[in-house]
């Protein structure tokens, strides 16, 4: 076999668990954001913001030990927009890049379909939960900002709790409960349930998470120290 050859086949190789980690991992993150969704409104007795509670509870318990447990294969992204981000910077391949994408997205959408299994609920549905107007659009821009600015400037061995701990917050902070994320809006959406959103409010938030991950990026760089020229 030619050395390009072995080279390409060890590239896919290698990349097999990074996608399964990618996969699975939004998988999970979205059968505990709808999962516990579901079971909060069961629970709740009407009153959202106990319902709510629970579901931040559950997501922030989760994205921390998902980020501890993947992150090592793949980084722990789960995000296609904190993905997009790491390939601006150099640190993840274009051809790459589309691989993570696709994974979650269908981690998402499996995910969402799992949650609804465990409840014994209908696997394929739509939501009809319209989200949508000024506020929330802005909301999720500084949602996914915040969270990219977290991303690139937490200290490594920081990153899981502190990601986890500003998720958690936006949920409460923001208007729109902090999507911060296309695959999540993606598996969101469908799901008919406390944590869904309709299609048609999709698109918006998208648009909002790719401004609020540029913004992001934009912010972290403007905090980077230049370097200073040497006098001569």
């Amino acid at each position: 076999m030619p050395r390009s050859h072995r080279a390409e086949l060890n590239a896919m190789t290698d990349l097999r668990p990074r996608l399964l980690a990618e996969a699975l991992g939004t998988a999970l993150l979205l059968a505990v954001v709808i999962g516990s969704g579901i079971m909060a409104e069961r629970l709740a007795g009407g009153n959202a913001a106990v319902a709510l509670l629970a579901n931040t509870a559950a997501t922030v318990g989760g994205l921390y030990v998902l980020i501890e447990v993947f992150g090592p294969l793949s980084g722990g992204h789960f995000n296609p927009v904190v993905s997009a981000v790491m390939a601006v910077r150099g640190e993840l391949p274009g051809a790459v890049l589309v691989g993570y994408i696709g994974a979650q997205l269908a981690g998402a959408v499996l995910g969402a379909w799992l949650a609804h299994a465990m409840f014994d609920l209908p696997i394929l549905q739509w939501s009809t939960k319209v989200r949508g107007g000024a506020g929330q659009w802005i909301a999720e821009a500084v949602a996914t900002a915040g969270l990219l600015l977290v991303i690139l400037r937490a200290p490594s061995a920081r990153a899981a709790p502190m990601v986890a701990s500003y998720i958690g917050a936006a949920y409460w902070f923001t208007a729109s409960t902090s999507f911060a994320n296309p695959a999540a809006a993606v598996g969101r959406m469908l799901s008919n349930s406390f944590a869904g959103i309709a299609p048609s409010s999709v698109p918006a938030f998208v648009i909002s998470q790719c401004v609020g991950a540029a913004l992001g990026l934009m912010l972290h760089r403007l905090l980077e120290p230049r370097p200073t020229r040497r006098n001569r």
